[in-house]
């Protein structure tokens, strides 16, 4: 039984082009978590998605029943494959995930997803904490420009200093190629 997992989080359609929260770099962050995935279908390893559906009032994006909540088609997952829906930014938090990974005796992760800052971020931090070793595909993931104190920090710094900031304790960062 193969202990490693790959784990997608939140490539919904909301965060591509023309969705309600775009994200830069969303296809090719899709399209190298497609080919991630292509790979684990084809070794017949374990494939967990995560999809993310926003309850809280006000929410702008993720909402049940759009059409933007949908997962991706990049990273579509097949009927065999397990789905797991949140409500807040770590996938493990009010979630079955943990029993998930339990159940299948999956001790490694591979990761990828939207948003870096956000989701990824508070999802491999968790999962590390757990004892998971992770690895992160740092080109399968995307984010968005933040702001702070009035200084606007464009969407690759935040990228960057994200997957730098888990990389080493949290998780190894590589590219998807180096699957």
């Amino acid at each position: 039984m193969p202990d490693t997992a790959l784990l997608i989080i939140d490539i919904q359609n909301d965060y591509f082009p023309g969705g309600a929260m775009e994200l830069e770099g969303a296809d090719a962050a899709g399209a190298n978590a497609g080919a991630a995935l292509e790979k684990f279908r084809k070794n017949g390893d374990p494939v967990i998605h995560v999809r993310h559906l926003s309850v809280r009032p006000g929410s702008t994006f993720f909402l049940p029943d759009t059409r933007g909540a949908e997962i991706h088609a990049a990273v579509a997952p097949q009927v065999t494959e397990t789905v797991v829906e949140k409500n807040f930014p770590n996938s493990f938090r009010n979630t079955q995930l943990t029993a998930i990974l339990e159940k299948n005796g999956i001790k490694n992760l591979v990761v990828a997803g939207m948003m870096t800052h956000m989701c990824v971020d508070a999802t491999v931090r968790h999962a590390a904490d757990l004892g998971y070793k992770i690895t992160l595909l740092g080109d399968a993931c995307a984010t968005r420009a933040q702001s702070y104190a009035g200084e606007q920090v464009p969407a690759r710094q935040v990228h960057a200093a994200f997957l730098a900031a888990l990389n080493g304790f949290y998780a190894k960062v590589v590219p998807s190629h180096e699957l």
